[in-house]
C-alpha cells in the first residue's frame, strides 16, 4: 500500500466509476482495476461493491476511505511544512455557504492572484460539519461561526475544542426575517410566524434563531431548507421566519419587502488544525487579514 494506490482508490470513490476514475487520473482503465485490485488483497477485504461499471464503497471500503483521505492529507502536509515560505501545493478551504457569498469573492481574486500556482478547493456547508471537515483533515481550514466564538469578546483568537485553533477575521450582523405584513416585533414573544426557515443542524445560525425564539412564546418548529434563496422565499410566502447576515441581504439586487429585526452580531472565524502551517496557508491568513 502506497501513497499512489490511496490516491487511486480515493478516485475510483468519488467517481463510483474505473472509466471516469482513469480519465482523470489520466490512466488506462486496466491499471486503475489493477491496483484496486491489489489493495484489496493486501487489505484482505472487499473495498467496493461492483455492480456492472458501477463500483460503489462497501462498509469496509467506506471506514478505509476515511483514513486514505487522512493518510493523504497528512502527506500533501508534510510536502509543504518543508518549503514554509513558499505558496504551493493545495489548500482545502471550507466556507459557510453566506461567507462564501458576500465574503470570499475578492479575497479569494486577490489570493489566486498572488498565488496562482495553489490549487484553491473550495466547498461549502453548516459550521459543524466544516469544523469536522478540518479536524478529520479533509479540509484544511475552514470560515465558520464557532459557537464558543459566541461567549467570547469581539475579536475573538484562541484554542478552540480539540485542538482546533481559531481567528476572528469578519463581523456579521444576523437579521431575523419576518414576513412583510408581520406586526412589529420587540422581542421574542412577538414573533407571530413559529416556523422558522433554516438549514440542516450543525448551522450556528440557526441554533442562535432558535435559541432566541424559544426564549418566550410557543416553541418553534423547524422547516429544513437547502439555500438562502430558499430560506427568503420561504420567508416572503409568509410560511416562515428566517435567519440571515446583513452582508448576504446586501446582495440582493431587489430585496423581497420583508420586516428585519437585528438579532446579534457574531465573529467568523477562520478555523485550523492546532501545527498547521503551511506556507499557502499563511500567505491566505495574510489575504484575509487584509481584507478585514
Amino acid at each position: 500500500m502506497d501513497l499512489s494506490s490511496l490516491e487511486i482508490f480515493r478516485c475510483v470513490a468519488e467517481e463510483q466509476s474505473v472509466t471516469r476514475a482513469a480519465a482523470r487520473l489520466r490512466r488506462v482503465q486496466s491499471n486503475v482495476t489493477t491496483r484496486i485490485r491489489q489493495l484489496e488483497e493486501d487489505l484482505g477485504v472487499a473495498l467496493f461493491l461492483r455492480d456492472g461499471k458501477r463500483m460503489a464503497l462497501t462498509d469496509p471500503g467506506r471506514e478505509f476511505l476515511a483514513y486514505a483521505e487522512k493518510l493523504l492529507a497528512l502527506a500533501a502536509e508534510a510536502r509543504q511544512s518543508l518549503h514554509p515560505r513558499e505558496a504551493s501545493g493545495s489548500l482545502r478551504l471550507g466556507s459557510m455557504e453566506s461567507t462564501a457569498a458576500s465574503r470570499l469573492p475578492g479575497p479569494l481574486a486577490a489570493y489566486h492572484r498572488a498565488c496562482p500556482q495553489v490549487q484553491l478547493e473550495v466547498s461549502t456547508g453548516t459550521s459543524q460539519a466544516l469544523v469536522d471537515g478540518v479536524l478529520s483533515r479533509r479540509l484544511d481550514c475552514a470560515l465558520v461561526a464557532h459557537p464558543d466564538a459566541l461567549r467570547a469578546e469581539p475579536g475573538f483568537e484562541a484554542a478552540l475544542e480539540r485542538g482546533l485553533l481559531g481567528q476572528a477575521v469578519f463581523r456579521e450582523e444576523l437579521l431575523l426575517a419576518l414576513p412583510g405584513d408581520h406586526p412589529p416585533v420587540r422581542g421574542p414573544g412577538d414573533v407571530q410566524v413559529r416556523t422558522l426557515a433554516g438549514f440542516a443542524r450543525g448551522c450556528t445560525y440557526r441554533q442562535i434563531a432558535e435559541d432566541w425564539l424559544n426564549a418566550e412564546g410557543p416553541r418553534v418548529q423547524v422547516q429544513e431548507v437547502g439555500s438562502y434563496h430558499g430560506i427568503l422565499a420561504c420567508v416572503a410566502a409568509g410560511a416562515c421566519v428566517g435567519i440571515l447576515p446583513r452582508s448576504l441581504l446586501d446582495l440582493q439586487r431587489e430585496p423581497p419587502a420583508l420586516r428585519l429585526l437585528p438579532i446579534m452580531s457574531v465573529d467568523i472565524l477562520l478555523v485550523w488544525r492546532e501545527g498547521y502551517a503551511t506556507g499557502a496557508f499563511e500567505r491566505f491568513r495574510e489575504t484575509l487579514g487584509a481584507a478585514s
